[in-house]
């Protein structure tokens, strides 16, 4: 498609006051608060698995240590994907405007679109965590009841029974998180981050996590989250979450949720000789994925 002049005719006469849609005052980038941020100089970055040791054994008197076994279990692949926009316009339409210049419009519109696709792409691995479609390494979604572990057992990051943000549910991903091991049975420390909600749910997570007493009692309780520091960073607010239900606890564990710069934005400007239009084009390649799934517990919600 071409701008021409038709799309911009009131711009191309005297008494126009303003010319407004493409600046807005703009929101962090969201994205930052739940991944890890790396660079990449391949086509697309493969993560493994690697069990570690299981407990050590008794050795009684007279005999040898017994062996174990140390092996690589699954691998997280994070493809790198091109995502850009162009835009395209008449040199006569450049030649009659007015009022501003088109290429700083065109570059603003552009750098929004492009901010606009890669916070959703970031926050589609939160909306796509409970979908079977959407597999992690292991051959599970991101949160689930059965994440494989060595031998017949399970890790579970997500709850039994799904539920809204509540001062209980919330308790219970603290609780099932202080109880997870690594692929040998083995406990691991870890703990909540930060608390990834929609728009719908900020002032349920404010009244949970900022008070120093228990919400929504009588008594003079106090909140035993806000008191242990269980959720170190607080909250941040997704505006691309699309579940107004669901809730996202980002932990402390390495390697977890993980985004991959592979080539930054990259601009592009060129006349075309025969008909004088300008072409406007910017490109970027980035992956988002996970390769940890303790690097999140998850609930869809009641509804």
């Amino acid at each position: 498609m071409t701008i021409v002049r038709g799309d911009t005719r009131k711009q191309l006469q005297q008494g126009l006051n303003a010319v407004f849609g493409l600046t807005y005052n703009e929101w962090p980038n969201q994205w930052k608060d739940i991944f890890d941020q790396n660079t990449s100089q391949k086509a697309f970055e493969e993560e493994v698995m690697q069990t570690g040791l299981g407990s050590a054994f008794l050795k009684p008197e007279g005999r040898g240590v017994e062996y174990d076994d140390m092996a690589e279990t699954y691998v997280a692949r994070y493809q790198h994907a091109t995502f850009g926009i162009a835009v395209q316009i008449t040199e006569e339409a450049i030649e009659d405007n007015l009022y501003a210049d088109q290429g700083q419009r065109i570059a603003r519109a552009m750098a929004r679109s492009m901010g606009y696709f890669e916070e959703v792409q970031g926050a589609n691995v939160l909306n796509n965590a409970f979908d079977s479609n959407f597999p992690g390494g292991d051959g599970v979604s991101l949160c689930s009841l059965s994440h494989p572990l060595v031998g017949a057992s399970v890790l579970p990051n997500t709850l039994v029974t799904q539920s809204d943000l509540s001062e209980s549910s919330l308790e219970q991903a603290a609780v099932d998180i202080s109880n997870w091991t690594d692929e040998r049975g083995i406990p691991v420390q870890c703990s909540i981050k930060r608390l990834i909600i929609p728009t719908a749910t900020q002032f349920v997570a404010t009244r949970l996590l900022m008070t120093p007493y228990q919400p929504d009692t009588n008594d003079n309780n106090i909140n035993a989250m806000f008191k242990l520091g269980t959720i170190r960073d607080g909250f941040s607010v997704n505006r691309y979450i699309t579940d107004s239900n669901s809730w996202y606890a980002i932990t402390d564990v390495p390697d977890g949720l993980k985004y991959f710069l592979r080539r930054p934005l990259k601009k592009g400007i060129e006349g075309d000789f025969d008909s004088g239009n300008m072409r406007y084009k910017v490109t970027k390649r980035s992956s988002f994925g996970f390769s940890n799934p303790r690097g999140a517990y998850g609930s869809s919600g009641s509804t």
